[in-house]
Parts: structure tokens; sequence; C-alpha cells
């Protein structure tokens, strides 16, 4: 792993975005870009409707007095673009992170992480940001953009840091989770840590071939992989295990390819997230 973008904004996730990334960049030696993505909410203004009565001096008044509402506007919200990478740049200094470089960019936030990404390893997120409604637990709409669009790994830190020392992967056979299996057998990130490897499903024979498969292939990584089967809906039972075992990191496949399919039944991988206190490592 040579490069980790860390998406930080003014809500309280940054704080552990940069905690997690620092330990992605201590485990792995990479380096760590910190981006910060002015949009239209930080820099936009109302909407004004000119229309009607309002004479013509008085409107064009009323436009001047906009447009330099406009650039006071922006020019604040970079200012406190500026300050949120510096504090997040000394947070992962003070963490040991040895290579760390701020970017800060107008525009949308998918877009911008898209191009961002495309020279990184893995990208670090917020579960939820600034707009985020924490009393409904309801994800970032940030979050959910991001980790549909993109093609890279994404970590998905939890509201505050704790060491990781025991991983659960929650596998189904797919294709998204064999490739987490294998990024993990593979990968210096998780080398050294306790793996739990769990399928939700019923234990059929093609079931325990798939998940004796993910676990050679673990053992072939040098890991002592605790595997099951268990029964029962996928979001529910891996949650209370993430609880009850007390695991500190979920890896998972990511959203699957069919947006139809996620609108009929729901998203598995949102409720993952949603309903585990741990952060989660996605994968396409």
């Amino acid at each position: 792993m040579t490069k980790v973008i860390a998406l930080v904004d003014g809500s309280i996730y940054s704080r552990s975005v940069c905690d997690h990334a620092a330990w992605i960049a201590g485990r792995t030696g990479a380096a760590v870009e910190l981006l910060h993505v002015l949009g239209r909410r930080e820099t936009g203004s109302m909407p004004a409707d000119l229309s009607g009565s309002i004479a013509l001096g008085a409107r064009t008044a009323l436009l001047e007095e906009l447009s330099a509402h406009d650039e006071q506007r922006a020019k604040l919200a970079q200012k406190r673009g500026r300050a949120i990478l510096e504090d997040a740049k000394a947070v992962l200094e003070g963490a040991g992170a040895e290579q760390v470089t701020t970017r800060l960019r107008f525009g949308d936030i998918v877009e911008t992480a898209t191009e961002f990404e495309a020279d990184a390893d893995m990208v670090v997120i917020g579960k939820r940001g600034e707009a985020a409604d924490f009393a409904k637990l309801h994800l970032g709409s940030n979050l959910e953009r991001i980790a549909r669009s993109s093609r890279k790994p994404i970590f998905v830190a939890s509201r505050a840091f704790r060491p990781v020392e025991r991983f659960l992967i929650a596998f189904d056979g797919g294709t998204s989770s064999l490739k987490a299996v294998d990024y993990v057998a593979r990968s210096p990130l998780f080398a050294g840590l306790a793996c739990r490897l769990l399928m939700v499903s019923a234990e059929t024979e093609e079931s325990r071939q798939r998940l004796d498969g993910a676990q050679a292939l673990l053992k072939a990584g040098g890991y002592q992989v605790d595997a099951a089967i268990l029964p029962g809906q996928p979001e529910t039972v891996i949650a209370e295990a993430v609880e009850a075992e007390g695991i500190d990191l979920l890896v998972m496949g990511a959203y699957g390819h069919s947006r139809i399919r996620n609108l009929i039944i729901g998203s598995t991988t949102s409720e993952m997230i949603r309903a585990c206190k741990v952060p989660v490592a996605l994968f396409r």
C-alpha cells in the first residue's frame, strides 16, 4: 500500500478518520492525503427571486450585495477548510504518520473522491458527516454515494478509534467477499491480528465448500482462522457476533451492482454499517 485518501469535514467523525488513517499508515507505511471538499452547500447563496415589483435600481443593488455576500462566504469556507486540514494533519503527525499532505477542493465530493482515488489504495471516510441525522442513525449520504461509486477499498471509520486486535470477515461466497478475503490474506494491514470468518447461511455442502476455500486462503496467508456458518439474517447475526465477541473491525463485500434490487429489499451493506459500532472495511 502506497497511499491512503482520508476525507475530512467539520463533523465529530473527522478525528476518528484521522486516527484510523494513522493506524493504517503505521501498519502499511502508506502516505496519507487529507482531502476536504467544498460543495455548493458551503459556498452557495440562497436563491433570490428578483422578479415582481422591485425597482430596477433596487434589484441591481441587491444583486451586488448578494455577489459580495457570496464572495465573503466562499472566503470563509476556504478559511474553515484550511483550518480543518491543518488540524487533521496535526492529529496524523502526532500519531506518528510521516508522509501527510493536504488538499482543498471545490466541487462534488463523489467526483472529487473518484479523481483522487485513482492513484490511492484505500479511501477512509467517517460513517456520518456534518449533515447526518444522528438521532435516527442515518448514514452520511456522502458515504453511501462514495461507497457505491468507488473501485477502491473503503474504510468506514466509527465514531471513535480504538486499537484493532480482532477482526471479523462477513463472508457470503460472492465476488466481493472473496476479494475481501484475498486482500486480507495478502495485506500487511491485517497481519498479526486475530481473524474470525463468519458465513450467515443454511449449512449446505456448497456453503461449507465456499467457507473452507476462504479459510484455506487465509491460512495460507498465515492466519489462524476461527470459521463458522450460522443461520439467520446476516445483518442481525453479524452485528450480534461483533458485539458479543469483542470484534474491533468488520470486513465485508460492499454494495451490489443492482440499484433496483437494493431499492426493493434494502441494502445489507447499509444495515451492517448502521448496526455495527466498529469500523468497517468495504470491498467491491
